[in-house]
């Protein structure tokens, strides 16, 4: 898992390349960490030119919501998109901390401290 911090009115969106270098994810056995993951969903926030040719220049799946206003379509696989909720509940199960939900903290890395505290809890 990894997190990336931006200011409050700054979209998420404009990070995604940032994010996905971060996370690494450790195979099973010998050999270096895996990064490039084989699929990526995400909401009809990500629909944009940039991350999907982003993600097929690294050959990584995506299953991305179309918005109304875009006029390509393309195939959109709805049972893989049910699948994003796991993140959406991780995120409401980090809000439950209330540190993490009023963000106490001043300085941003005093904040992502707090949100892998949180996820190593969770995960334990």
């Amino acid at each position: 898992m990894a997190f990336v911090l931006t200011p409050g009115q700054r979209h998420e969106a404009s990070v995604f390349e940032e994010l996905m270098t971060q996370g690494a994810v450790r195979r099973s056995g010998r050999g270096r960490p895996r990064i490039k993951p084989h699929r990526v969903c995400g909401d009809k926030g990500y629909s944009s030119r940039r991350i999907r040719a982003y993600l097929r220049r690294r050959r990584i799946r995506y299953t991305i919501p179309r918005k109304t206003n875009e006029r390509r379509t393309g195939p959109f696989n709805r049972a893989l998109y049910r699948q994003r909720n796991l993140v959406e509940r991780t995120i409401n199960r980090l809000n439950q901390f209330r540190r993490i939900a009023t963000r106490y903290e001043k300085k941003a890395l005093n904040y992502l401290a707090m949100l892998q505290i949180g996820a190593f809890l969770l995960w334990l």
